[in-house]
């Protein structure tokens, strides 16, 4: 099966991350991305070049990131096998955009979003190329139409490509983005997928395109209903908490950041994910009957959003 051209690829890739950042530069209206354009020392087991845009300090984004990497190495790292084991050892590909955007308002909900592309070849062999991502949203506060509106972007999104896709890859996110340690999903889900070739590479290309393409559809409208609402210490202290939750994930379960790490990759862009702010308190538990409660009781178990 022969990939798509990486150059169209990664054309698209860096398009997506251009337009994302300028959507959110212009509703954050007072800080601005920087650039750090970067690539990897010749003679690394890993190779590529990448584009960091991070946003910190804003009116609305606490912190922002959206990074956009495209390396070539020896070797596949074990995160990126343990569902192909048949391609333990081959050189690689991959490039993709990531972003994790946490909002100061404790109202706006956290949001992640990744699209990817990997190809391995093994000597002799038909290149094999596949394809991920996904958007989850992760609030602090619980409102049923936000969560309706996100489900629903990102099953129509999907629609194109199957009926069977969207239930899939929901229950499919509702199973990955959770703290096995803790027995306690990360958020109130979306949509994640892996490991997906679709019927040709220009399947999996389309339907990438059609992820990255429905983020900001399904997440700005949130942000502007939320972002005018009033909150204080109280609130604030509930969001710096939950966000404890979000890096625990990101750093004990997250293939994403396993990959990045395990391949050699660049760290201040693999986890350029973390938050700025974040504190843990011991067996905190919310007061019964408050709003903070119900995101435990009401929003996180996953359920039908559409």
């Amino acid at each position: 099966m022969t990939a798509p051209d990486p150059q169209t690829v990664r054309d698209w890739l860096i398009d997506l991350q251009a337009r994302i950042t300028d959507a959110i530069g212009s509703v954050d209206g007072q800080a601005q991305f920087l650039t750090d354009a970067w690539a990897k020392t010749p003679g690394e087991p890993l190779q590529g070049d990448g584009i960091t845009k991070i946003m910190e300090s804003g009116a609305v984004f606490e912190r922002a990131g959206v990074g956009f990497s495209h390396v070539r190495g020896p070797k596949l790292p074990p995160s990126a096998t343990q569902h192909r084991p048949e391609l333990a050892g081959a050189p690689f590909e991959a490039m993709g955009v990531s972003l994790v955007f946490h909002p100061l308002n404790p109202y706006v909900p956290t949001v992640h979003m990744n699209v990817r592309m990997i190809a391995a070849v093994q000597p002799g062999q038909v290149p094999v190329c596949w394809f991920g991502g996904g958007m989850d949203l992760t609030p602090y506060y619980g409102f049923e139409d936000d969560c309706v509106h996100f489900h629903t972007v990102c099953r129509d999104a999907l629609a194109p490509f199957g009926d069977d896709k969207y239930p899939r890859f929901k229950q499919w996110c509702d199973e990955y983005f959770f703290n096995k340690h803790r027995s306690e999903p990360r958020g109130i889900g979306g949509i994640f997928y892996d490991d997906f070739s679709g019927d040709t590479p220009t399947q999996g290309f389309a339907l990438m395109q059609a992820v990255g393409d429905a983020f900001l559809p399904a997440y700005l409208p949130i942000v502007q209903r939320r972002v005018g609402m009033p909150w204080g210490e109280r609130e604030r202290d509930h969001q710096l908490y939950r966000r404890g939750r979000y890096v625990e994930f990101n750093l004990v379960w997250d293939r994403g950041t396993h990959f990045g790490l395990q391949s050699g990759g660049r760290t201040e862009s693999i986890l350029l994910s973390m938050p700025p702010l974040t504190r843990w308190a011991y067996q905190h538990q919310p007061a019964p009957g408050s709003p903070e409660a119900a995101l435990l009781e009401r929003f996180l178990p996953p359920r039908a959003w559409v």
